[in-house]
């Protein structure tokens, strides 16, 4: 056979063999990538259960599958796990409201209701909640890790809120208000709700309070006592005091 019919016939029968795709990553290079996860939701679980003192970072090594050292390789202490624990369930959350804020085209009202909400469904409602009643309980005892909560989460969080009500009053939506004491009372019952899914709420004598409907009835008496009337005009000082001796409130028409 002429040489080059031989080369035409090996070039076909090369074309005709399937191409062989790359094998896929062994199991033990995805392992290695998805080991900080595990071992940031193994210190997640155990933090809240046991509290942040009575955990041993042995114990989180064993609940995520891997070696003592491994832990350490990663997460040089116990500290800074429990720090990447709040950036990843809570900061990134925080970061991520902000820039809703920030781009939301309607209503403040709509957006103060809409991000209470997303809240409770992104925090209050998941295993998220328990690093709020991790902090509350032990953070008296751990200074350097309270002063890092109040940093990365306290003073961002009320910063946001602020951010949102400061909106509603510059776009005429809400009356003047002291923003920080509205961002307390904003904050609060939040907070109590998870304290009570930690407690009574994880217990029969709990089940009567339904934080759903909690933040509803928040936002109704938060947006109520926020919002201007149509019309409404304030009172001058000495129609204020008469109110106040009639026993009418002081900032409401009659």
């Amino acid at each position: 056979m002429p040489a080059a019919a031989r080369l035409s016939r090996a070039a076909t029968a090369l074309a005709a063999v399937p191409a062989v795709s790359a094998p896929p990553a062994p199991s033990r290079q995805r392992r290695k990538e998805a080991r900080p996860q595990e071992l940031l939701d193994a210190a997640l679980d155990l933090f809240v259960e046991k509290g942040f003192a009575a955990t041993r970072s042995e114990e989180v090594a064993t609940r995520a599958g891997v070696s003592k050292g491994t832990l350490y390789l990663y997460y040089p202490s116990k500290e800074d796990l429990l720090k990447e624990v709040v950036r990843q369930n809570v900061v990134n959350r925080i970061v991520r409201a902000v820039d809703l804020i920030r781009h939301f085209d309607g209503d403040t009202s709509e957006l103060l209701a809409r991000v209470l909400r997303l809240w409770w469904e992104r925090i209050g409602e998941t295993r998220t909640s328990g690093i709020l009643k991790l902090m509350m309980s032990e953070a008296r005892n751990f200074p350097e890790i309270a002063q890092f909560y109040v940093d990365e989460v306290i003073k961002p969080s009320h910063a946001m809120l602020a951010e949102l009500v400061q909106r509603g009053i510059d776009r005429g939506e809400f009356r003047p208000v002291v923003v920080t004491d509205v961002v307390h009372a904003l904050v609060t019952p939040l907070l109590f709700m998870v304290m009570n899914k930690h407690s009574l709420g994880a217990c029969s004598v709990g089940s009567m309070l339904d934080p759903k409907r909690v933040i509803e009835a928040q936002i109704d008496l938060v947006l109520h006592g926020l919002q201007t009337s149509p019309g409404r005009t304030p009172p001058t000082r000495s129609e204020a005091a008469a109110r106040r001796k009639a026993g009418t409130r002081p900032d409401r028409q009659p």
